[in-house]
């Protein structure tokens, strides 16, 4: 898990890495759903369950003996609030309508 910092207060390397990582998760979910058509909340609980895999795993490679040294120490019950509130954020979150307020994803 991150630094638990707003996105906006996170380091701009790791707000563009975030960017990166999400275009591609949408580019394979709408790449599989496209392919192989699945009932839309079939296709989301499945990407839920892809999460929840990646953070055991990822948890069980910090945990005791992990062999990483970036720091971070796997707390699920508050890595899972933190989860929760990301997922509601993004839900809640209204369509940018104005060109001018939308984040900018690059650089041409």
């Amino acid at each position: 898990m991150s630094t638990g910092l707003p996105i906006a207060m996170r380091p701009f390397e790791e707000r563009s890495r975030q960017s990166s990582l999400e275009r591609a998760l949408t580019c394979a979910f709408w790449r599989t759903v496209q392919n192989e058509p699945i009932p839309v909340m079939a296709a989301l609980e499945a990407a839920a369950r892809a999460l929840g895999h990646l953070y055991r795993q990822t948890a069980a490679a910090h945990g005791p003996g992990g062999s990483c040294g970036c720091g971070w120490q796997p707390d699920p019950e508050a890595d899972l609030i933190v989860l929760e509130a990301m997922l509601a954020a993004a839900v809640m979150q209204q369509p940018v309508e104005d060109l001018a307020e939308m984040e900018v994803a690059g650089r041409a």
